[in-house]
């Protein structure tokens, strides 16, 4: 009787379509049937994943879950006895920190197989070459020519990318979250930011933003913290292409600090299957897979094979040696279990402060109160 297996991952091109092509070949090679099952983005970042592992075999997760799923029990450890040298691999392959940041309490929760951060896109037939400085990407706001998405949970991401980009990172183990002069001078860019988008963008998702500014009449011409998309660099794949670059910098420490992002395979606890399910984790990680199949079908590979790929990098208008900077200085939010409602509620907290116009000591005090909450 053949195996056949259920997945969950995310409804994006990008998050879709690869996982499809990949099991399709999978398949082929060993009789496994994978099926895959989507949600939505904003499902994506906030859905238990313990929910999700009682209906999936194979399920795709963000890194900052994996505090929570280790507490709940509810994936298997990657990390099995035989596979050293696969998973060594997996490990030289990583692009940043995308494979420790799948690894907790000890042991390996999930595999990457789409390495992103925030990044900075623009529109090259507006824009004559990414903006260097905050202050220029300002200067573009003023003008009505900037966007940046601010939904939940991007606005948070938006706070650690410019905290750590500062020279102030975030903490990710204890309260404070920031200190009061830091978070002060992040808080002002933000809301400096904040005053110069579109109000859609309060509301808005970085789907959301690609879809507007790749419409041929679009004026947005920068976003400056954006999660890369590479579908947005392929030609054809909407009315106007998006070239993607590194982060512009506050101070000129360069393009350091921005939310390590991405998504990675796991395997749930319940599955009936563990080993096949293993085994096609195993499988699409790899370096082959990365830059073959899985980067053909519109995929952002997690691995550096395909990031260093030259045919990768020509499809995409450079996409990855154009960004590959900023992922290697990224920063890797808490993973703690509790940080997953901190970052709603954080998030929440920061979109009533730029609505409001609030002043820092306010809204720090709230974020630095919750994030120790946090913990208990």
């Amino acid at each position: 009787m053949s195996v056949r297996l259920k997945g969950m991952t995310w409804n994006h091109a990008r998050g879709y379509d690869p996982m499809v092509a990949c099991s399709a070949l999978w398949k082929k090679k060993t009789g496994v049937e994978i099926s895959w099952e989507k949600r939505p983005l904003q499902d994506f970042e906030s859905f238990p994943v313990d929910e999700l592992a009682r209906l999936y075999d194979l399920i795709v997760i963000d890194h900052p879950h994996v505090g929570q799923v280790t507490a709940e029990n509810c994936l298997l450890p990657l990390d099995v006895e035989g596979r050293e040298t696969e998973r060594e691999a997996l490990g030289k392959g990583s692009v940043g920190l995308s494979y420790p940041s799948y690894r907790w309490a000890g042991r390996q929760w999930g595999f990457p197989i789409d390495a992103a951060t925030q990044v900075q896109a623009i529109r090259p037939d507006l824009i004559g070459a990414p903006v260097r400085t905050f202050a220029e990407a300002l200067a573009l706001g003023r003008d009505g020519r900037l966007a940046l998405p601010l939904r939940s949970p991007h606005v948070l991401m938006v706070f650690f990318s410019l905290a750590a980009n500062m020279g102030s990172p975030c903490r990710t183990d204890a309260a404070p979250l920031i200190d009061d002069a830091a978070g002060a001078r992040v808080w002002q860019l933000m809301r400096d930011l904040a005053g110069v988008v579109d109000p859609v963008d309060f509301e808005s998702d970085p789907i959301a933003v690609f879809e507007r500014m790749s419409e041929k009449a679009s004026r947005i011409a920068c976003v400056p913290l954006i999660y890369g998309y590479v579908p947005y660099a392929l030609d054809g794949f909407r009315p106007a292409r998006l070239r993607f670059a590194d982060i512009p910098s506050v101070d000129g420490r360069g393009p350091v600090g921005a939310a390590l992002g991405g998504t990675g395979i796991a395997v749930s606890a319940r599955t009936a299957h563990p080993t096949e399910a293993m085994d096609f984790a195993y499988w699409i990680a790899s370096g082959d897979v990365q830059r073959g199949l899985f980067a053909e079908s519109g995929g952002q590979p997690g691995h550096a094979a395909a990031w260093e790929d030259r045919a990768v990098n020509a499809r995409t208008d450079d996409f990855y040696s154009g960004t590959r900077a900023t992922l290697e200085g990224s920063f890797m939010r808490p993973r703690h279990d509790g940080y997953m409602a901190f970052q709603a509620a954080a998030s929440d907290r920061l979109l009533l402060g730029l609505r409001k116009g609030e002043e820092a000591e306010p809204v720090l005090a709230d974020l630095n109160r919750m994030f120790g909450d946090s913990f208990t």
